[in-house]
């Protein structure tokens, strides 16, 4: 097991999974304390990183694409202070970081996890019930209804419908767009068969955002709300499978990729001939190209460790 316990945060790796768990000190986003302590598969990730500073250094996680629905809805927008992904390293703890990223790496090497996108959400995204109070309203979400109420600070052209529910069945997609200058963010809505253009000022189903303290947590909202949306993959898969309009040539199918299917596990993983085939596997994978020198070495350590 690896572990780093700073003021900014502890994560914890197990081989299967990294446990980050937010800290206590002041400098820690709403959203990360809101969010609270998040399990990532390691089938869920694309790699690690270690960043070192004069003063301080950073580790940061890379999710395989569509494997969040924060991610998803945050689309790099996350600042420092709030992203999940991020763990702040005093200088004297270098050492343990490192450690801890080179095990992370070692893992991903030898359980072959691919970087591509994935099919299908592998975090669940934030639990509900969940309400926020920021910008013109509150944002409520219970796993199958939206609720929108508006403050005294709304305009008056979308608070005179008064509160806003929206079934969960009705919405097509979700936005959160941050604050940015002297652009405001949204929280919005894209309801089925009711496309708007209006700025969300003027938007029902929108909450307008003006950058204040609470504004990352609609992030949260999204979230929760992309977690029960279909998966994006999905939804690009059935369009494609849509018939052609007639009259319309259809384009010709991609030829798919030749990538090496991967043996099959033996049934005592761990026995010492398992552990020569694979660092056979690994010799060739670097030979061929496909591993770095440092890639080889990490998985080559990793393998003998268990020898």
């Amino acid at each position: 097991m690896a572990e780093i316990i700073q003021k900014d945060g502890t994560w914890v790796f197990d081989g299967e999974a990294l446990r980050l768990t937010p800290g206590r000190d002041k400098n820690v986003g709403l959203l990360r304390r809101t969010l609270g302590e998040l399990v990532v598969p390691l089938r869920a990730l694309a790699g690690i990183s270690f960043e070192q500073g004069k003063k301080a250094g950073r580790l940061r996680l890379r999710l395989r694409d569509g494997a969040d629905p924060l991610l998803h809805v945050a689309r790099g927008r996350l600042t420092e202070p709030h992203d999940p992904y991020q763990l702040i390293v005093e200088s004297d703890r270098y050492g343990v970081a490192e450690y801890v990223a080179e095990e992370v790496r070692s893992a991903l090497l030898l359980e072959q996890v691919p970087s591509t996108p994935v099919a299908e959400y592998l975090l669940p995204g934030p639990s509900v019930p969940l309400s926020v109070s920021a910008g013109d309203g509150t944002a409520s979400f219970d796993g199958e209804r939206v609720r929108l109420e508006w403050n005294w600070k709304t305009e008056e052209a979308k608070s005179a419908a008064g509160t806003r529910t929206l079934a969960l069945a009705d919405i097509a997609a979700v936005e959160w767009q941050p604050s940015a200058g002297l652009e405001n963010g949204h929280l919005r809505f894209l309801v089925r068969n009711a496309p708007t253009k209006a700025p969300a000022k003027y938007d029902p189903n929108a909450v307008e955002l003006w950058g204040f303290k609470k504004d990352p947590l609609m992030a949260l909202v999204a979230a929760a709300v992309q977690a029960r949306l279909p998966h994006p993959a999905a939804r690009d898969a059935a369009e494609d499978e849509r018939p052609a309009a007639p009259g319309t040539a259809s384009a010709p199918a991609a030829t798919p990729a030749l990538v090496p299917t991967p043996a099959p596990a033996p049934a005592a993983e761990h026995d010492h001939d398992a552990l020569l085939r694979r660092l056979r596997e690994l010799g060739e994978l670097h030979r061929s190209g496909v591993l770095t020198d440092e890639e080889f070495a990490l998985a080559k350590q990793a393998v003998l460790k268990r020898m």
